[in-house]
């Protein structure tokens, strides 16, 4: 089986290629990225590829499965340009499996791409709209690509589609590119070790799920060997409250009204001092909670470690400034926080 992989140097794409390397049914893998490893080692047969301008059709020749992972979440100053990369490049990439006629694609959809959460606060299947806050560019992009594969799902009855839905994913190797993405070069990354932050200011009505990254390439790993189709949530236990941030992080969680968390970041958003969009902000408290009972009865699906464990390892990994052998992951140093601020904050892919 010939697997091809866009994205394949970031987050998940890293354990996606050591996940299939692993399976017997997987001969080859392809992994296409903007920017690829220096010293690139098998697995993957890496390929610097722009999805959203350079030709895909020479790397989709003979592919079994297209795994469609590549996201641009940077620069949110710039929408203009995550959409042309995010939804164009996506559109691209389907128009290339249907003129190289690969059989399967599975796509790395998101919970950011959910309507808000009901009222009652119960876990949504898979049948949940997938209209997020169109505020946001991360929900808008992410819901306007499920409208891009619903079409390309009632032309193409002959592809098998698989999109999975994912909580938010964390390893170690990740901290420090989720600090560049997210947080920013000025965050101390020192106070987050447990017990240093005695307070800990946070938005009231913070929930969320997580999973290790590890857990989300295997399914992943599933979706591409399984003959499955549809929609799946992936998250781990427990839904992290507060509460449990409090307890992770050594200090006692401190509940702000949303519209003051909001003020803050969007100041520090404007003066270009932490690249996150304070419409994300309104994006994630807005998420629902996934029900993810399907995954593990028609996938086989069971992560192997807890919400908490894989939050708890990323933290870690931000104090030590842990990173990657790719170029998305690498390692944290001053020079590199330097270059973050003389390229402007949010500004820059």
């Amino acid at each position: 089986m010939r697997v091809v992989v866009t994205g394949a140097t970031g987050n998940v794409g890293t354990s996606l290629v050591q996940a299939l390397a692993t399976d017997p049914q997987v001969t080859e893998i392809v992994g296409l990225a903007r920017r690829v490893p220096r010293s690139p080692s098998p697995p993957a047969d890496y390929r610097a590829v722009d999805i959203g301008h350079d030709p895909l059709g020479p790397h989709f020749i003979d592919a079994d499965v297209v795994v469609h992972l590549a996201w641009l979440f940077q620069p949110t100053h710039r929408p203009t340009v995550t959409w042309d990369a995010n939804v164009l490049g996506s559109a691209r990439v389907f128009k290339a499996i249907t003129e190289h006629q690969v059989p399967v694609l599975v796509y790395a959809s998101s919970v950011g791409a959910y309507s808000p959460a009901p009222d009652d606060d119960k876990p949504v299947d898979e049948s949940w709209p997938t209209h997020a806050l169109p505020t946001a560019a991360y929900g808008r992009e992410k819901s306007y690509v499920e409208r891009l594969l619903d079409g390309f799902e009632h032309e193409h009855s002959n592809v098998r589609v698989v999109r999975l839905r994912p909580g938010f994913i964390f390893k170690r190797a990740s901290a420090t590119e989720q600090r560049r993405l997210f947080a920013g070069s000025f965050v101390p990354t020192p106070l987050l070790k447990r017990g240093r932050l005695p307070l800990l200011p946070l938005p009231a009505g913070l929930r969320f799920q997580a999973l290790h990254t590890a857990d989300a390439a295997d399914a992943y790993v599933k979706a591409v060997t399984s003959d499955v189709r549809g929609a799946f949530n992936i998250a781990a236990e427990p839904v992290l409250r507060a509460a449990d941030l409090g307890r992770i992080l050594g200090g006692r969680p401190v509940s702000l009204p949303p519209a003051a968390m909001r003020m803050l970041v969007a100041a520090g958003w404007h003066a270009h001092v932490v690249p996150t969009d304070p419409n994300l902000l309104d994006l994630v408290l807005s998420l629902p909670i996934m029900n993810t009972t399907r995954a593990m009865r028609e996938l086989g699906w069971r992560p192997r470690r807890s919400g908490t464990d894989a939050l708890v390892e990323m933290l870690d990994g931000l104090v030590a400034g842990a990173g990657g052998p790719t170029p998305p992951l690498a390692h944290d140093s001053l020079e590199h926080r330097l270059e973050e601020i003389r390229s402007g904050v949010g500004e820059r892919p």
